[in-house]
């Protein structure tokens, strides 16, 4: 039996042709599910299934196209194991299907905001609902985007979010939130984001925390290719786990979860 950790590890799996870092790794079904069997493997607490690219300038895709990537992953995926499963997408039609399918958790990145049917699938649900801060869209994310205090902006966004959310009728204690570490970012945003990261907590929701491979750690470090960042993914998961994180996404979850080990090792100690 592995041992618990505090902050949950989610894996990721996109089922994508174009994703920044995995892209077209595991767009057979044989490939996804056997990623999902190496995730759970590792360590996995949650698997986040992605069909479509959220990657600067990414091209989006139609509702069809990402229906037939996820739905097939998440139902094999639930018809083994019993794993959390996290539908990565804005389209209302991909959540409620992804949900029919076995999925219990829905991650949008618009934080509810681009598909308008999105509130009704989070109202007719009692599943839990991440929402993340962006500014602009993928298309535009990272171009020039500004802040005044980019900590105190984005908690302001959240507590937006979250009121309208409330007057929509839903519990916001399903709320899950997530800064949106990259995306409409520059690097000494994102820098400033992971320093004050505990500020987040005092929206007193869950914080995820989305950084794995993002192209600030390649910024600091010089490691150019995205699928060699897994050591510096894994010393910011670490870092941060003590500061009121809930949730780490990543894509390596092993190197994830004993960086986590070892911190909370330390953390805990006399």
């Amino acid at each position: 039996m592995k041992q618990e950790l505090s902050t949950r590890i989610m894996g990721i799996l996109n089922v994508t042709p174009d994703s920044f870092s995995d892209g077209g790794h595991y767009s057979s079904l044989k490939e996804a599910l056997s990623q999902a069997e190496r995730l759970i493997a590792e360590g996995s607490d949650i698997l986040d299934i992605g069909g479509e690219s959220t990657r600067p300038f990414a091209v989006p895709v139609s509702t069809d196209e990402e229906l037939q990537r996820v739905i097939p992953v998440i139902a094999g995926i639930r018809d083994k194991h019993s794993i959390p499963i996290s539908i990565d997408t804005t389209k209302a039609a991909v959540a409620r299907e992804a949900l029919k399918a076995g999925a219990d958790i829905i991650n949008d990145i618009s934080a509810l905001q681009k598909d308008p049917e999105m509130i009704s699938v989070v109202q007719q649900t009692d599943v839990p609902v991440i929402i993340m801060h962006m500014q602009g869209k993928p298309a535009d994310m990272q171009i020039n985007p500004e802040y005044q205090d980019v900590t105190i902006d984005i908690l302001d966004f959240f507590k937006e979010r979250i009121g309208w959310i409330r007057e929509k009728g839903v519990d916001v204690s399903r709320v899950i939130i997530d800064p949106g570490i990259g995306f409409g970012k520059t690097l000494q945003h994102n820098l400033s984001i992971l320093k004050n990261i505990a500020k987040f907590s005092s929206l007193e929701l869950p914080v995820l925390l989305g950084h794995s491979r993002k192209r600030f750690l390649g910024d600091i470090t010089g490691v150019e290719h995205e699928a060699e960042r897994d050591l510096a993914s894994a010393v910011v998961s670490a870092l941060c786990c003590t500061k009121g994180i809930s949730i780490v996404r990543v894509h390596n979850v092993a190197a994830t979860r004993q960086a986590l080990l070892i911190a909370e090792e330390l953390g805990s100690a006399p």
